[in-house]
């Protein structure tokens, strides 16, 4: 038995069983109960306690390891199952198999994020179902310049085809669907309500405004909004979020808006119409684009993440358990966000970064705390001056290669 592998996979089966989501501490007890091979990796059998006053011990497994080597492929698990002794190497290989068909789905989902990168989705909560379609248009048109360019094209049919074209009457007055710059911007009034449950709880993560669940409740009906990327086209998925957030704004100017949800927060509407402006000055609408999440534990820490990364083609991030205020916090995840998708930077699993030349702040992407799927978490820095951003973009990770 490898002794220093095995120490590697207590220490490993012990942070993956604190996490919050699972149980949320170290285990009261934990012990080394066996070991097996599997498609050629080494793999450790685990049993431990809850608590000390518990009797039952569970089922933990560990692995795999290559010869000589203290990293696991990421097969770390436990279904909190009762261990036996019997059964122990036959229920650990059954957990191996489902860590497995768990990461081959993670992996086909992140593909799937990969090629979707760009498909921009938001809904504006409406106090009564009513939606002014010409008023919209006219509201792109006159503050973002946004036109559909495929009405250009129809100016210059044959006025043959007019007597079989329909006329207002016909027109549905619910939707728009329109196309300006590789973008296909899609508008419809839905005549219902966002399930109170969902809307509620999402409502209540905006910490910058107080009185958002009770605003939500009264919202009657909503316009979904999407922008996508026309295939063919070399639009940016950033391109794309510009795009979809003048669309929004423009529904803002809508009578009875009573917000925007979106990015998995709902937006007061003021809010998102105020930092929408900064594209008039050629500026990245960082705060429509992206919530900046922040959160307490039971020991005063601040935790912090971000959401709708993902849907610009890259991973969320999170910064746990710091004893800095939330404005410093949120700061600091702005900054990192803001340098990411202006430089068009990709973080990866085991790589630093840092605001100067000497500060190196770990990256470590793993499952997600206050999101699902995995995120990269970012070290806390020590106290000091931060100055400038570093990092690898794209491009220069392309011309490494």
């Amino acid at each position: 038995m490898n002794q220093i592998q095995q120490q590697a996979a207590l220490q490993a089966m012990t942070e993956w069983l604190r996490h919050p989501q699972e149980l949320g501490r170290p285990p009261a007890q934990i012990e080394c109960a066996g070991e097996f091979d599997r498609y050629g990796l080494h793999y450790y059998i685990f049993k431990y306690k809850r608590t000390i006053l518990d009797s039952q011990w569970l089922l933990g497994v560990c692995g795999g390891y290559e010869p000589g080597s203290t990293d696991h492929c990421g097969h770390v698990f436990s279904e909190m199952e009762p261990y036996t002794e019997a059964s122990a190497q036959e229920d650990a290989i059954a957990l191996v198999e489902q860590v497995c068909a768990y990461w081959q789905e993670e992996a086909e989902a992140a593909e799937e994020e990969k090629e979707n990168a760009g498909t921009m989705l938001a809904f504006v909560l409406l106090e009564e179902a009513s939606f002014d379609r010409e008023a919209f248009l006219q509201e792109l048109r006159d503050t973002w310049q946004v036109e559909d360019e495929d009405d250009e094209e129809d100016e210059d049919e044959d006025e043959e085809d007019e007597e079989d074209s329909p006329g207002p009457e016909d027109e549905d007055l619910e939707t728009v669907l329109l196309t300006c710059q590789g973008t296909t911007l899609a508008v419809s009034l839905i005549p219902g309500p966002i399930p109170e449950e969902e809307i509620v709880y999402h409502a209540q993560r905006n910490y910058m405004w107080p009185e958002a669940a009770d605003t939500v409740e009264r919202h009657q009906a909503h316009l979904l909004v999407a922008a996508l990327r026309q295939p063919g086209e070399e639009t940016s998925p950033l391109d794309n979020g510009a795009m979809l957030v003048k669309a929004v704004a423009a529904c803002c100017r809508q009578k009875g808006v009573l917000g925007v949800y979106a990015n998995g927060v709902v937006y007061q509407p003021e809010f998102y119409t105020d930092f929408a402006e900064m594209m008039k000055e050629d500026l990245l609408p960082l705060f429509n684009l992206v919530w900046f999440g922040l959160y307490q534990d039971e020991k005063g820490r601040f935790s912090g993440y971000t959401e709708g990364l993902r849907a610009l083609g890259y991973d969320e991030m999170e910064v746990l358990e710091t004893d800095v205020q939330p404005k410093e916090l949120r700061e600091f995840l702005m900054n990192i966000t803001a340098y990411v998708l202006e430089e068009d930077v990709i973080l990866e699993d085991g790589e630093t970064i840092g605001f100067s030349a000497q500060e190196k702040l770990p990256i470590t992407k793993s499952r997600g705390v206050a999101l699902e799927g995995e995120t990269l978490k970012i070290g806390w820095p020590q106290p000091k001056k931060r100055s400038s951003s570093i990092g690898k973009s794209k491009k220069k990770q392309e011309k490494e290669r």
